[in-house]
């Protein structure tokens, strides 16, 4: 990719926030400092006042830590909430729930509902399966003492952006296969589904995504830390790459979006249209002219649109039965 090559097919509203966002390329000798720094996203404080939110550790997978989960739920609510289960982004490597609290408060105030946000382990110090099977223990939880989260146990359903989109989609997966406990619906935005993307050779490269934001050096990165092993070897589990995995029938109904300058537009496209093969209810949007993690522009229209829809979403999943998709068709 020659340098700047997609910057004319941004659009003109994101472009500014280029600027904000210097380019750092993550090594083993970066990463502890990329850690110490923290980007906690701005909020209305009066929704502090609307929306309670409790710290909680719970029992984390066999032989493994407690699992820090943040519950958030409207104060004047009673009774039994749908659920979110919320796994944050941050290339498996970086990142916390804490620094979501602003969207999460936004989000349990606009659709009434409850949000369980999971501080799973991180790479490399806690490799495959350490991060998915800290989700799992959360979801175990929440179905194993909902009136601790006073959540209704049969509409609970994961989301999570980048990494923590793809973690949600393995959880899914896990969840399926396991037959333990059953979700609701995956919302998974702009995905980290395959290993493979950061194995691709130049004639293969999608030559305009993946430019900005998050490249393919720091994808490579970021599977190498959770695999334990370079990416796009040949026993990759899809519990930690999804795309890997292949059979997707009996997932629940899924909600996807990216954007068509993000280095997982191609995996995240491939994934939908599988699942739609599968049987599986499928809701996709790309939305041009816009990079990796776009959607926290605040004022773009694009970012907007895509918050939007993301939301409109959520409400039909968390009313349910259905969601995303529940008639049957898919959008694209």
């Amino acid at each position: 990719m020659t340098p700047d090559s997609s910057r004319p097919l941004v659009d003109p509203e994101l472009a500014p926030f280029l600027e904000l966002l210097p380019f750092v390329e993550l090594t083993d000798e970066a990463l502890p400092a990329m850690r110490e720094r923290s980007f906690p996203l701005p909020f209305d404080p009066a929704l502090a006042e609307t929306v309670s939110r409790t710290v909680r550790a719970i029992p984390g997978p066999p032989g493994a830590p407690d699992v820090s989960v943040s519950c958030y739920r409207p104060k004047d609510t009673e009774g039994a909430l749908p659920c979110i289960l919320h796994i944050h982004g941050g290339g498996f490597i970086l990142g916390s729930a804490t620094e979501m609290q602003g969207p999460h408060l936004a989000l349990t105030a606009a659709l009434d509902c409850a949000i369980v946000s999971v501080d799973y382990r991180l790479a490399p110090e806690a490799p495959f399966l350490g991060s998915v099977e800290d989700c799992y223990a959360a979801l175990a939880w929440l179905n194993a003492h909902p009136d601790l989260a006073a959540v209704d146990a049969s509409r609970i359903g994961v989301m999570g952006e980048s990494a923590g989109g793809g973690l949600a989609a393995a959880l899914a997966l896990l969840a399926r296969d396991r037959s333990e406990h059953r979700l609701a619906f995956q919302h998974l935005i702009y995905p980290m589904l395959d290993d493979r993307t950061s194995c691709v050779g130049a004639a293969d490269l999608h030559p305009f995504a993946g430019e900005f934001v998050w490249p393919h050096a720091n994808n490579r990165f970021g599977w190498r830390a959770l695999l334990g092993a370079e990416p796009g070897g040949d026993d990759v589990s899809p519990y930690a790459a999804p795309a890997r995995a292949t059979d997707l029938a009996g997932l629940p109904p899924t909600y996807i979006a990216t954007g068509a300058l993000d280095l997982f537009v191609d995996e995240d496209l491939d994934y939908g249209r599988r699942l739609m093969r599968a049987g599986v209810p499928v809701e996709m949007h790309v939305y041009p002219g816009a990079f990796h993690a776009f959607d926290f522009v605040p004022d773009a229209d694009v970012s907007i649109r895509a918050r939007r829809d993301s939301l409109a979403s959520l409400e039909r999943c968390l009313k349910g039965p259905g969601g995303a998709g529940a008639s049957g068709d898919s959008a694209v």
